[in-house]
């Protein structure tokens, strides 16, 4: 939190290390650095739980990254050998399985958890200015991740892998003009074989130490601007912060417990909660299963996908799902953050949260029948808060009158 209210010279709260670390702290100053950043570092003292998700991203983060990289080592990026290789690592490679359903699990909570995370900086406005480019990089980062996930779900070369692939392929094929090329360099063939798994493979496991970078640039742009809160009022004296630990260590602690429990929960109580039975069959290009549908987090991206009568226009739907929140700063001119003090954005926020979950429904319904028109009402819905809802809520809205800090708001003035 870069005020002269609320930071002070950090070697005050902490004693400058001694001996070794001393030594090393004079001539490369890590320690006293991390000191600043994550001890002594000030943040608004009424950060509620779902700050808590920052931490519980990173910590995932890790995980998939070292599961990953031991999953990789066994793994054979080919056609033959892929869904076969996958099965060894199960039943063949010690603590095999156990790495491999850390890996799924990871991989689902990390996109629920990121989604709750997205779903925060838009209730409490954290894409308002000073944190425009904490927000960009934080959509940066959904893309990757969400790349990254599409790619994964193809290695295993089971039956969903390989007919979500061929949905996909199919749609970018349908771009005007350049979709026959991004079609070829994404499979280089008439059909999906080595060449598609072996780039698709390449693509995840670069994608994921891109997405440690790029997670670089996010938490050094919170640090730089500070950290939103509920209220969406900058703190103005020390009052209004707290130290970065213990206070915020320890609660990100008990979430991340909580966190594991439900983790281990799923892992190993209900392991097919997440998993689609049909991709434990081994690809087969002669065979197309009853129903083809994408994972969970992708669904609503789906959803807008079908209801759109042509390939290329559902695909700029899905797309566009994402690109219009890259505009989110410059849409939402309130000088209101926190839909706390926003009675019509909070509405409006609660109805698109229903769009998204009514999206992913038609998604799994394949946007048939009577859920082809409530995919069309939801997205239609979803691009007016964005577009209309909230542009207009700016000018017209009443909102609450916001407290004078955060520490009168509790009462602590």
């Amino acid at each position: 939190m870069k005020t002269p209210e609320n930071t002070g010279d950090h070697s005050a709260n902490t004693p400058p290390a001694t001996g070794l670390a001393g030594w090393i702290d004079q001539r490369l100053p890590v320690i006293s650095a991390f000191r600043a950043e994550y001890v002594d570092f000030r943040l608004p003292r009424n950060l509620n739980w779902l700050w808590n998700f920052g931490a519980i991203l990173t910590v995932v983060l890790v995980l998939m990254l070292a599961t990953g990289i031991f999953l990789a080592m066994n793994y054979t990026a080919t056609d033959a050998g892929a869904f076969l290789s996958v099965e060894a690592i199960d039943r063949q490679l010690a603590g095999g399985w156990l790495l491999r359903a850390m890996h799924m699990t990871g991989a689902n909570l990390f996109l629920a958890a990121l989604y709750i995370h997205l779903f925060r900086g838009l209730y409490y406005g954290s894409y308002k200015a000073p944190r425009e480019i904490l927000w960009l990089t934080g959509l940066i980062l959904l893309v990757m991740v969400m790349a990254t996930a599409f790619a994964g779900y193809m290695l295993p070369w089971g039956q969903m892998s390989y007919w979500g692939a061929d949905v996909i392929t199919k749609a970018v094929g349908a771009v005007p003009v350049i979709g026959g090329t991004l079609e070829h360099i994404m499979t280089d063939s008439d059909h999906l074989g080595d060449v598609f798994l072996h780039r698709f493979f390449v693509l995840h496991f670069l994608m994921a130490f891109l997405v440690v970078a790029v997670v670089g640039l996010h938490v050094t742009a919170v640090h730089i601007s500070g950290s939103n809160n509920p209220l969406g009022i900058e703190p103005k004296t020390k009052k209004d912060t707290l130290t970065f630990h213990p206070y915020y260590t320890t609660k990100d602690l008990v979430g991340l417990i909580i966190f594991a429990l439900i983790f281990t929960a799923l892992m190993f109580f209900w392991p097919n909660l997440l998993a689609e039975p049909a991709n434990y069959a081994p690809a087969d290009p002669m065979h197309t299963p009853a129903d083809i549908e994408p994972e969970w987090y992708f669904l609503p991206f789906y959803g807008l996908l079908q209801s759109v009568p042509s390939k290329f226009g559902g695909l700029l739907a899905a797309a566009g799902s994402i690109a219009v929140l890259f505009f989110l700063p410059w849409l939402d001119r309130s000088p209101i953050r926190s839909a706390r003090f926003r009675p019509l954005c909070r509405v409006g926020l609660l109805g698109l949260v229903v769009a998204f979950v009514l999206l992913a429904v038609a998604g799994k319904h394949h946007a048939e029948g009577v859920w082809m028109i409530v995919a069309r009402l939801a997205g239609l819905y979803y691009f007016g808060y964005f577009l209309v809802l909230l542009p207009l809520a700016a000018r017209m809205e009443k909102t609450r009158p916001l407290p004078s800090s955060i520490a009168a708001a509790e009462g602590d003035a």
